[in-house]
């Protein structure tokens, strides 16, 4: 999580750069529960010190309602097809979520 806010706050500084400010928050989708609560939850417990920091910057962005992290299904998660090894339907169906084609397919 921690470098993908890193990403939005970039993209949010540039579009402010170019005069199209974006004021809303931005929402971050994620399939990890523990990950959005302790991005949401303010204590820290023993399991999470090797990560502290990352745990505040998240935090910080969280509370100033820069970014809202959001649940999706793993089952919806198109990032998967890049991480994970999936089934044939479900590897067609991200994949056309993403906008690819088979050019060599008949027609």
């Amino acid at each position: 999580m921690t470098s993908t806010v890193s990403e939005v706050l970039w993209m949010r500084w540039l579009l402010h750069e170019l005069r199209m400010p974006y004021t809303g928050p931005t929402q971050l989708f994620c399939d990890n529960q523990a990950a959005r609560h302790i991005a949401n939850n303010p204590v820290f417990h023993e399991r999470t010190k090797h990560v502290e920091m990352d745990c505040y910057f998240v935090r910080e962005r969280v509370e100033s309602k820069e970014i809202v992290p959001m649940q999706i299904d793993s089952k919806t998660q198109v990032a998967d097809i890049f991480t994970k090894s999936l089934g044939a339907q479900t590897f067609h169906d991200f994949l056309g979520k993403l906008g690819v084609i088979n050019l060599h397919a008949p027609t």
